[in-house]
């Protein structure tokens, strides 16, 4: 579903250049949640970047559904962004000026979706994560659980081929965390979500199916979860992050 081929990004002038990825390759299967995990510097939010097209690669290919991303013109970024990508934020970027329901289908409105259709998927995405109740109600009305909710039927409802998530439980208390992870879990198992979720969190990461380990913008390793219990999966993440070295509070 995702091919990141030899992949390359620097950034700065000749004569100080930061080479912010190093060949990076993997794939991602199609249904797969997949975490990003390193120490501040790793990489993990570039890579990120350049796959949701908000920086260009500077060598590689990126293939999304067999379409060569990183050679889209400028023209057409924004609608491959609205059409194809869906993103979870950390302050969830719910407009206060629209309800749930119009914030849940603003990218099919704005793809000119006939609005009898909009409403249809709006409700059937937000009977899936049990938000139906709150979609007259402002933002500002609901709370952070609804939100986090809401966050993520915009990010699924027009059938986005994959939902990026970037550093997700950062601004939420432990509790908050939990849920939002169980609610992509749920997105995941449920309506076949294609998640990269980048965090710094080892318990976050945990709730992945696989956790890729950048350093210094290579691979470093990954973890394949199986068949295993989350909490063991979740010591040996932390395995992984020990092995990486350096300062281990940047990245747990």
């Amino acid at each position: 579903m995702l091919q990141v081929q030899n992949i390359e990004k620097y950034y700065g002038s000749r004569n100080n250049v930061t080479k912010a990825l190093d060949r990076v390759s993997f794939d991602v299967a199609d249904g797969e949640f997949m975490a990003v995990m390193g120490a501040s510097g790793s990489g993990k939010t570039t890579l990120l970047n350049c796959i949701s097209t908000i920086d260009t690669v500077s060598a590689g290919n990126i293939f999304l559904d067999g379409e060569n991303i990183a050679e889209l013109p400028a023209g057409e970024l924004a609608r491959f962004r609205r059409e194809r990508l869906g993103f979870v934020f950390q302050d969830f970027n719910l407009l206060d000026t629209l309800t749930v329901e119009e914030n849940i289908g603003l990218a099919l409105s704005l793809n000119y979706h006939d609005a009898g259709k909009v409403q249809k998927q709006v409700k059937a995405v937000a009977g899936q994560l049990g938000i139906t109740d709150i979609l007259g109600k402002f933002p500002y009305q609901i709370s952070g659980g609804q939100k986090q909710r809401a966050a993520c039927a915009r990010a699924i409802v027009a059938g986005q081929s994959l939902i990026l998530a970037d550093e997700p439980t950062g601004a939420l208390d432990s509790k908050a965390s939990k849920n939002l992870l169980e609610i992509m879990t749920q997105m995941n198992r449920e309506t076949d979500a294609t998640i990269i979720m980048v965090t710094h969190d080892a318990y976050s990461a945990s709730y992945a199916s696989r956790v890729l380990f950048l350093k210094d913008g290579r691979v470093f390793n990954e973890l394949i979860k199986g068949e295993r219990p989350r909490p063991v999966f979740y010591h040996e993440i932390l395995d992984v992050l020990a092995l990486l070295g350096g300062d281990i509070s940047d990245v747990i």
